[in-house]
Parts: structure tokens; sequence; C-alpha cells
């Protein structure tokens, strides 16, 4: 049990750590167009291909308890 609650707030503090980062480097991607300083994911298409994932999985969900 605390092999998978490691395991998922390692997931949340990496997720969130590299959110963060992003977030504070996107106001200042706009003074400089420096490679280091951009952003490293576009957290719009992650966005929406989660939304795409969890409508899937509740589909699946729906089919297969029917």
């Amino acid at each position: 049990m605390r092999l998978l609650l490691g395991i998922i707030l390692g997931a949340l503090l990496t997720i969130s750590s590299a959110y963060l980062i992003d977030s504070h480097n996107a106001a200042t991607a706009a003074e400089t167009a420096s490679v280091s300083t951009r952003p490293m994911v576009n957290w719009d298409v992650v966005g929406v291909k989660w939304q795409h994932l969890t409508e899937w999985a509740r589909t699946e969900w729906v089919r297969v308890t029917g």
C-alpha cells in the first residue's frame, strides 16, 4: 500500500512541479525568446488529450459494466 501511495505521490509531485515551472517561465518567455525559458509542455494540448482519455475510459466502463 505504501508503494502505491509513493508512486501516486511521486507522479503528482512531478506533474505539479513541471506545471509550476512552466507557469513561471511562461511570463518570462514573452520577454525573451531564449530556448531555456520556453515551456516544457503545451498544457492546452495535455488538457485536451486528458479529456479525451477520461471520456474514453467512461464509455469503456459503461460498456463493460453494461
